[in-house]
């Protein structure tokens, strides 16, 4: 069987940049593997990886379907959270996906040629790639959004209209498709990592800025709000959003952290003994990445009121219809 499929969520990136693995293929091991340069090589149960895979499916469809369904919910914020959403979802089912077809092929259900397992890797790439860059792209369009409505808020409406934000929506996801298209050209070349790299800083320091911003003045300009008779709740309510956002970009930068940080010392240090030691926890950083898109929901739910109870709704009527 082709090693690339044994290489959960990033195939490409450790076929060229990833640790060797065991000569026999498996996932199903432990501490005790070693790689190549004699260092462990920690192994993660295919089925660990599924069962993530499979609740954080559920929980980012379950949101999608949320946000479609309540009208209160169709606003720029959610159309951009809905996306973040999607991005999410493109990773739990690559995940499901190449874990179900290895399982079924090691257990000689499903018997594959050459050629299947080179497309299915490449559709796999494509959508891993493409969740990693609209992730960072709808987390800064959510930070820049949150920064109009709380520094430009009887403007807003006029500058974030239904139209702009679908624009918005569809030249990222374009954005994306195509970067990821070109990452599976030239994947072989460390110049593509150093692209993937540099936009995941500049996304950070983007919206860095925009929060260094927004929360040093975010109360001189509350009570401007409220000065030209605008309510309480309204500027309250912009600033919950922007801690929602610092949230999801916390949670992003634990989850996804390690996974760069990997990338860039192959960049720099592919044969330094500490950064090989770094890279054998590699199945680790994948196991952060796919909680990433398991803990996303959750936050989502937890600070939206509105959101929470269309989700609770959602869930009592499939239980309902399944009893």
């Amino acid at each position: 069987m082709n090693n690339t499929l044994h290489h959960h969520l990033a195939p490409k990136v450790q076929e060229q940049w990833g640790p060797p693995l065991p000569d026999n293929g498996s996932l199903n091991g432990s501490l005790g593997d070693m790689n190549a340069t004699g260092i462990a090589q920690i192994m993660i149960p295919q089925e660990l990886f599924l069962m993530l895979g499979l609740i954080s499916l559920v929980e980012n469809i379950l949101v999608v379907a949320a946000i479609v369904k309540n009208r209160n919910l169709h606003s720029p914020m959610y159309y951009f959270i809905c996306c973040l959403a999607v991005s999410d979802m493109l990773v739990s089912v690559s995940n499901v996906v190449e874990t179900m077809f290895m399982l079924l092929t090691e257990h000689g259900v499903l018997t594959v040629t050459a050629g299947m397992l080179r497309h299915l890797d490449n559709v796999i790439d494509v959508m891993i790639c493409s969740s990693v860059v609209s992730s960072l792209s709808f987390l800064c369009t959510i930070a820049a959004d949150r920064y109009i409505t709380i520094f430009y808020a009887l403007r807003y409406h006029s500058i974030m209209t239904t139209r702009c934000a679908v624009a918005i929506i569809v030249l990222v996801w374009l954005a994306s498709i195509t970067s990821s298209s070109l990452f599976i050209v030239y994947h072989t070349d460390d110049a593509v990592v150093a692209c993937l790299v540099t936009f995941f800083g500049l996304a950070l320091v983007f919206t860095a800025g925009l929060y260094l911003h927004m929360f040093v003045l975010a109360r001189v300009h509350s009570r401007r709000i409220r000065a030209l008779h605008k309510s309480r709740r309204a500027a309250a309510t912009s600033m919950k959003g922007a801690v929602t956002l610092t949230i999801l970009l916390g949670v992003f930068i634990v989850c996804w952290g390690p996974f760069f940080l990997h990338l860039i010392l192959i960049l720099t240090c592919p044969t330094n003994p500490y950064c090989k030691c770094y890279f054998s926890h590699f199945n680790l950083f994948l196991i952060l990445i796919i909680c990433n898109s398991l803990i996303d929901p959750l936050i989502y739910a937890y600070r939206s009121r509105e959101l929470r109870k269309t989700l609770k709704e959602l869930v009592l009527c499939s239980w309902c219809f399944t009893m």
